[in-house]
């Protein structure tokens, strides 16, 4: 960032949340080591602001610091926020999307980023048709196969690819997984490894609606490992605007 933009967002981050702005240079000094370590051009890597439970006011701080890929989990979260913020914001809805509340977001958001069945892909779908919109999607992966975790296991998604890719008004950009938390970032490598590498094996298919282009991996405990083995998206909230009160 320079000067100026430093300047804009300490004087428009708002009370109580000036800590935003530091938070988002040190992120972005992280992407900029990470992508330094692992030979990558830092424009290949998109941070998204985990928003999820924050009040507008913290989005805005975040926005005038240049963020513009926001993520939130809940439907009637993203809904809000929606109508609220510019309309320049590309929405991320990287939670647990049901089918009968897709029809609230799906021309809304950006990236649908957990898309872990044909049920729920036909669904977008559907509704993206009556909409008259091309809705992008991720094909959620749980590499690490939690059973906490939702996600198609790694073998069963070029299955799910292929049929999802004839469904009308749908494309796939890529692939997301959530890794377990640890302690050390390192014990999730393998995991992002396995991820890229499905991606790359997907890729030689040549589906139709297919794409392989988004590596969405990787979090605030490990974002910097997930860029070093291939992440194009990393979701970043705790490191962005500190923790959250579920209970508010």
């Amino acid at each position: 960032m320079g000067e100026d933009k430093d300047k804009v967002c300490t004087e428009k981050s708002g009370i109580g949340y000036g800590y935003i702005a530091d938070n988002i240079k040190v992120v972005e000094n992280n992407i900029l080591s990470a992508c330094k370590r692992s030979d990558r051009n830092i424009e290949e890597v998109m941070l998204i602001a985990v928003s999820k439970t924050m009040p507008v006011e913290a989005l805005k701080a975040a926005y005038e610091c240049g963020c513009r890929d926001f993520g939130e989990n809940k439907v009637q979260e993203l809904v809000d926020k929606y109508e609220q913020m510019p309309k320049d914001i590309r929405w991320h809805m990287i939670g647990h999307l049901q089918r009968n509340k897709v029809k609230y977001i799906v021309d809304k958001a950006y990236l649908i980023h957990g898309v872990d069945s044909l049920r729920l892909a036909e669904e977008i779908s559907k509704e993206a048709v009556k909409k008259n919109v091309t809705a992008h999607i991720l094909i959620e992966v749980n590499a690490a196969q939690e059973d906490t975790k939702f996600g198609v296991s790694i073998d069963e998604t070029a299955g799910l690819l292929e049929n999802i890719s004839r469904l009308p008004s749908i494309e796939v950009e890529g692939l997301m997984m959530i890794a377990p938390y640890v302690e050390n970032s390192e014990e999730n490598r393998q995991y992002f490894v396995s991820l890229r590498q499905l991606s790359v094996d997907i890729m030689k298919k040549n589906n139709d609606n297919v794409n392989m282009n988004v590596l969405s991996m990787g979090m605030t405990g490990d974002y910097e490992v997930a860029i070093e083995e291939g992440a194009t998206y990393v979701r970043v909230g705790t490191g962005i605007f500190g923790e959250r009160n579920y209970n508010s």
